[in-house]
């Protein structure tokens, strides 16, 4: 943690000397364009910005945490990730920044944001007194599996997010199986939000990962369970938890991690990107902006790009604080 910490300020520090690029033509831009939603928007609001505010000319490239992290370090494709959810990647990312591959530019690009494990209002509302990951556990009776009542349902992610892996080694250090529960693969991140939609809309108890700000939690007022096991220490997680089966051999009994997201890019854009990088270090969503946001592209069936209007439209106050004021006015031109 200390050691990407003090990488952090290194790449700003680096980016802060680069002032007198800030004017340069910005030229070409990768993106990643994450498959959940908030990553979609925040890639499409990037893409608008620098193309319109400082003429730019943007790719956006389909993501997932894993394998664009693995692009980034080992190809240096693409350029930007600007929703790093940085918990499954967090030893291999410290060893690129290190080594100069990779730079964070941003820590947080949203505010409030968290993941872990949450249960249904309806569940809150019948057994208040179940507050806890650990008393959760002790009744799977409570979220019966549909395809085998006499299991509990926990819903984790789907294949080839980050979050996969860590809910599975959990799932295996906790002795879930043996405790009555079913992993549930939701199989997509529709399946994921189909399923909590389901529960609530039928004032079922629904028990899984999520994470926030999302439209899901914001729409379905999700609560999000406390741990009572301690936090077992950045060797265990980043060691074993955030691992492949075969790596993780003994997974040991822990609290989620605290989550950390960041805006990634390789060493050459921060080196080359001028402007781009310039406003990239401005640019934080408010947790709340985005949650409000999240709901318009759900209930409206909205794409990034056009949520990314949407956006730029109606929170000017918001944007225009991460801009020049020249970029801003070429921008305005095209609400």
């Amino acid at each position: 943690m200390k050691k990407f910490a003090a990488l952090g300020a290194v790449s700003m520090g680096v980016s802060l000397m680069m002032g007198g690029a800030a004017a340069a033509e910005c030229g070409n831009v990768t993106i990643a364009e994450w498959n959940w939603a908030s990553g979609e928007l925040m890639a499409n609001v990037d893409k608008i910005i620098l193309e319109e505010g400082y003429g730019c000319e943007v790719d956006l490239i389909p993501g997932a945490t894993t394998t664009t992290f693995a692009s980034m370090n080992e190809k240096g494709e693409p350029d930007v990730a600007g929703e790093l959810w940085i918990n499954a990647v967090r030893d291999p990312l410290a060893k690129a920044t290190e080594e100069g591959r990779l730079h964070s530019v941003v820590n947080g690009p949203i505010t409030g944001l968290g993941e872990g494990w949450w249960v249904s209002p309806a569940f809150v509302e019948a057994h208040p007194e179940l507050n806890t990951v650990e008393k959760v556990l002790a009744r799977p009776d409570l979220f019966p599996y549909v395809e085998d009542e006499s299991k509990g349902a926990f819903l984790g992610c789907p294949a080839g997010w980050g979050c996969q892996l860590s809910n599975a080694n959990l799932f295996r250090a906790f002795d879930m199986e043996d405790k009555g529960w079913t992993l549930v693969d939701p199989g997509s991140a529709a399946g994921l939000d189909g399923s909590i939609a389901k529960a609530v809309e039928r004032g079922e108890n629904w028990f899984g990962y999520y994470w926030a700000p999302t439209a899901m939690i914001g729409k379905y007022n999700l609560t999000l369970l406390e741990w009572e096991t301690a936090w077992g220490g950045s060797e265990n997680w980043d060691g074993c938890i955030v691992k492949p089966e075969q790596e993780c051999l003994d997974p040991q009994m822990t609290s989620y991690t605290e989550s950390e997201v960041h805006t990634v890019v390789t060493d050459r854009f921060l080196k080359e990107g001028g402007v781009a990088v310039d406003y990239l270090k401005e640019r934080v969503f408010p947790g709340d902006v985005m949650n409000t946001m999240l709901v318009y592209m759900n209930e409206n069936q909205a794409t990034g790009g056009d949520a990314a209007w949407y956006f730029l439209e109606t929170y000017p106050e918001i944007w225009e604080a991460w801009v020049s004021e020249d970029a801003a006015t070429g921008i305005k031109k095209e609400l």
